[in-house]
């Protein structure tokens, strides 16, 4: 994350909320992977707006994103993993992001705890229901897919034991190039192994350091970036051969601009005040070019990042083949 000023851009206040409240991710014209760890819940200004003043983001899209999630896990129950010790950090998981969304809408959310029981509401969901914590029959197929079907993020719990982190649960059906089902049971290192240069620049082993650090309580976030064609939000390796083949054609499409998107995680980092578990949220957010473009300093400083980045890193993120593309589109405008 940049600490540089922001030049707000006087055209800001006209642009549609998709724009202004999208986390940019580019401080520079360069790019290369790095923690880029920073408190959560703070305000994070951009040359459009800002992001970044709650836990949990809820925008336009809430609705539309979590009956596409609804759909995925029809689709793909394995998409929700929880190992049996990870019950009581689910439990933890889900009172203490009820309880942020609560505080932080209290005009549509409440969330009342006396002793185990628990009352919810939700009133962009019409929704009121009253459980109890640690009692797993008491919610609709469980307090994970509960959880999922509350908060736009995809949600993984870390388990800490042996000085390292461990995948044993998690609810992710919107992935980007990457099978949680394939991962559930690794530690942070095994999962993180494919990533190019982050071995040899000791990027993971280094964040693996601080996430073991974190005090109960203590919430932290990062961003990471891709891209992917159309607003597809289940990018997952099971499902490849349904948007695998656009990788190759679109950089040739006259549609591009408006069909490739940059692909924003905004990822918060949460050592859970009663498991001591990690929770790891992923908020996924897409923006077509067209919109990049309609904020002259990210049309610049992504159309720069594209042409540099290092072939090695545009290979693993998959976007080797229409980057230049992209790039050039951006720059021409």
């Amino acid at each position: 994350m940049s600490s540089t000023i922001i030049d707000i851009d006087p055209h800001a206040a006209l642009l549609p909320e998709r724009i202004r409240r999208f986390p940019f991710p580019f401080a520079s014209d360069t790019y290369r992977y790095s923690a880029n760890v920073e408190p959560a819940t703070k305000t994070a200004p951009t040359e459009a707006g800002a992001w970044g003043a709650h836990l949990v983001d809820i925008d336009e899209h809430y609705l539309d994103e979590l009956a596409e999630r609804a759909k995925v896990l029809s689709r793909d129950p394995s998409r929700v993993n929880v190992l049996p010790h990870m019950r009581p950090a689910v439990w933890d998981a889900l009172t203490t992001l009820l309880s942020s969304m609560a505080e932080d809408y209290p005009d549509t959310m409440s969330f009342q705890r006396e002793g185990n029981s628990c009352r919810w509401r939700n009133g962009l969901q019409n929704l009121e229901v009253e459980f109890t914590v640690g009692d797993d029959s008491s919610l609709p197929e469980g307090p994970m897919r509960f959880l999922g079907s509350q908060i736009q993020d995809d949600i993984i719990l870390l388990d800490v034991r042996e000085d390292t982190l461990w995948l044993d649960a998690g609810l992710v059906t919107f992935a980007a190039d990457w099978s949680f089902g394939f991962d559930v049971g690794m530690n942070f290192l095994e999962i993180h192994h494919p990533v190019p240069r982050v071995k040899e620049e000791r990027i993971i082993s280094r964040a693996e350091q601080f996430l073991l650090r974190l005090q109960p309580g203590e919430q932290f976030r990062r961003t990471n970036w891709t891209m992917t064609i159309g607003r597809r939000m289940d990018t997952s390796t099971e499902t490849y051969p349904e948007w695998g083949p656009d990788r190759s054609t679109i950089a040739d499409d006259p549609a591009m601009p408006e069909k490739l998107h940059l692909r924003v995680e905004v990822q918060h980092l949460i050592r859970l005040p009663h498991s001591g578990a990690l929770l790891f949220l992923v908020r996924t957010h897409l923006l077509p070019l067209t919109d990049i473009a309609r904020v002259p300093a990210w049309r610049e400083k992504m159309g720069h990042v594209l042409a540099e980045l290092p072939d090695d890193m545009a290979e693993y993120k998959g976007i080797i083949r229409y980057r230049k593309a992209a790039s050039d589109w951006l720059l021409a405008r």
